[in-house]
């Protein structure tokens, strides 16, 4: 039920995808949805902390590392572009929300409360001698994810894809263009 709405909300947005459609899309109806779950509201909350937990689960993951924070901060970013892959169509709702009801505004927060955690790797990574000092790193944390989320717009998911794109990602941010 959730990714069918998924798929909807993402073909359709969100206020134009029905309960009704979200039924028709499963062959049931419309009062067979609402026995599994309150509203379109729910399918939204779920699909967005789909998205959200796993990019928090990177962080877990990418803090326990006993390594430099430019280290850290390089592994978040791949490890962000591999949960976008692995949850596009999550994740693609979940860049579409605007803020417009308590869900999506939810949503928001814990989006910048991500944005957080990437800007105090950045600043630990200036601390540390591995970042230019005159970097903002709100400015560099927003930039750094404006790449992996630019990915919703033309990047399809396919086997093996991920980790060329998280490598090409990683070497951009990181490395830069210049030979």
């Amino acid at each position: 039920m959730l990714a069918a709405a998924v798929r909807l909300f993402n073909e359709r947005g969100y206020d134009y995808t029905s309960m009704f459609d979200i039924a028709v899309s499963l062959g049931i109806t419309k009062s067979s949805v609402y026995h599994h779950i309150s509203g379109k509201e729910q399918l939204l909350q779920m699909a967005m902390d789909r998205a959200l937990d796993g990019l928090f689960e990177a962080a877990d993951e990418v803090r326990a590392l006993d390594v430099p924070a430019l280290e850290r901060l390089e592994q978040l970013i791949r490890r962000s572009v591999i949960v976008l892959s692995d949850r596009f169509e999550y994740v693609t709702v979940l860049l579409r929300v605007r803020g417009n009801t308590e869900v999506e505004q939810h949503a928001l927060d814990r989006r910048r409360e991500f944005d957080l955690v990437v800007t105090e790797l950045v600043k630990q990574a200036q601390a540390e001698g591995g970042v230019r000092p005159d970097i903002d790193p709100p400015t560099a944390a927003r930039l750094l994810l404006g790449m992996v989320n630019s990915l919703t717009e033309w990047y399809r998911p396919r086997p093996g894809g991920a980790e060329s794109i998280a490598d090409a990602v990683t070497t951009l941010a990181f490395e830069g263009l210049r030979a």
